[in-house]
């Protein structure tokens, strides 16, 4: 009997801690829009592992270590105006490691770009590592659905060009590039 309670607390106690985990990781990432929309680099820097990397899925983005990330969030500043980022759905996948976890996190910004209001849709693939008891990103990789002028919004979906903050449109990242998009075209 008591070799069975002691493995019911035990199985708790890695449940509770499972729970702590992904609650710490929500954390993180609520963190990271509220210092990118404030600008705030000393908050970015400590969001992420020494090593890290940021990097976009359109090439756009590429950073990797925390001096170069700051480096990156710089020239980003300096093109964008006001913006509000705000975090969705979060899947968060705890893995074999106690300290690693994946995750997939959609979200939406509004932000003044290119002298317009902008709108867009993006998915973060994270990577994330505990370090002295501090979750940080260890790698975190952007995916845009869109990226357009709000005058855009009401017929953006319908086409397939929808990354619009650069001089020339391009394909969106997703979800026309997946195999299980185009399983069903």
């Amino acid at each position: 009997m008591r070799h069975r309670t002691q493995m019911a607390n035990d199985d708790l106690m890695q449940r509770v801690e499972r729970l702590e985990a992904e609650s710490a990781i929500r954390a993180l990432a609520a963190r990271y829009c509220f210092a990118i929309d404030n600008h705030d680099l000393a908050a970015v820097r400590e969001l992420f592992t020494e090593d890290a990397r940021v990097y976009s899925r359109d090439g756009v983005m590429e950073a990797t270590g925390r001096d170069a990330i700051i480096r990156q969030y710089e020239e980003r500043f300096r093109v964008l105006g006001p913006s509000n980022h705000v975090s969705h759905d979060h899947w968060i996948r705890i893995g074999g490691a106690a300290d690693g976890a994946t995750g997939t996190l959609s979200a939406h910004a509004e932000l003044w770009r290119n002298d317009q209001m902008m709108v867009t849709a993006l998915r973060y693939e994270d990577e994330y590592r505990r370090e002295d008891g501090v979750w940080r990103f260890a790698q975190r990789e952007l995916a845009f659905l869109y990226y357009i002028p709000v005058a855009d919004y009401v017929r953006v979906l319908g086409e397939e060009k929808r990354m619009r903050a650069y001089a020339e449109p391009a394909p969106a990242d997703y979800p026309e590039r997946l195999s299980t998009w185009r399983d069903y075209r």
